[in-house]
């Protein structure tokens, strides 16, 4: 973000996964990673799917190299489908555009199976850390448990005992939507989960825990996910909205809102 140089992030996509082809698993994982961790700030979804146009049309060269290359390539964009860094209809459109391309093809294919976002999520192997499923699990126990306890200190270690700071955007969205789903579809002008999972947040920020930016983060994959959420809670974007100020108020939280 510091270089100025958005133009060029879509070949910053390109090189990065271009890179991960000719390395191993651990250094593909830390790639796919990297693309979740960089979006939607700085890589904006423009910038992805562009990133993913270019190498995808580059194709013909990679493989002179590196002869799996389009089945790997295959892999990182299934991935990026699942870590909701492009869109789905990216590849609906790509089909569109140049049908029978055998990279999107493979991509939808490892999308279709069974299970698929528990595999792809491991889709480079054991990778050095806990699977992405047992940790999304850990993070609904602790916020549950945060609930009913309230219990901001014990929390925050839990918190910590994760060591996930990369993956802490998804430990807000968790956390805003479990509390949307406690408080109901009778939302109250104060939402006791709402304002506690406020205060949570609010806590692990001033605690150097959980850093600005990935609350940020968070918020606007939940923005992303409004018209899913509002089928099973339907005050959902006024409870996301009514998060959003208690964070502004509160200090943790500085992008602009979606309404101005």
């Amino acid at each position: 973000d510091e270089m100025k140089c958005r133009e060029y992030h879509p070949e910053v996509v390109k090189r990065a996964i271009s890179l991960g082809l000719d390395a191993g698993p651990r250094e593909r994982e830390l790639i796919s990673r990297l693309l979740a961790c960089l979006h939607p700030n700085p890589l904006s979804d423009d910038c992805l799917e562009l990133g993913f146009e270019v190498l995808l049309d580059s194709m013909d060269d990679l493989v002179i190299d590196i002869p799996d290359a389009k089945a790997m390539v295959g892999s990182f964009l299934a991935r990026a489908v699942v870590d909701e860094v492009v869109a789905p209809a990216f590849l609906s459109n790509r089909n569109n555009s140049h049908p029978g391309d055998c990279v999107v093809e493979k991509a939808v294919q490892l999308l279709s199976r069974e299970h698929c976002t528990a595999r792809l999520e491991k889709v480079w192997g054991p990778g050095d850390g806990r699977p992405v499923s047992e940790l999304k699990n850990a993070m609904d126990q602790l916020l549950k448990e945060y609930l009913l306890s309230r219990e901001l200190d014990e929390a925050a270690s839990c918190v910590r005992e994760l060591k996930a700071k990369h993956f802490h955007h998804e430990l807000v969205k968790r956390g805003v939507k479990i509390a949307m789903e406690e408080d109901g579809r009778d939302h109250a002008s104060k939402s006791s989960s709402l304002d506690a999972m406020a205060a949570l947040f609010k806590f692990l920020v001033q605690n150097s825990i959980v850093s600005e930016f990935q609350v940020a983060k968070g918020v606007q994959r939940l923005e992303k996910i409004l018209p899913d959420l509002k089928l099973d809670v339907p005050a959902a974007p006024g409870m996301l909205d009514e998060f959003e100020t208690l964070a502004r108020e509160q200090g943790f939280l500085h992008i602009p809102s979606s309404k101005a």
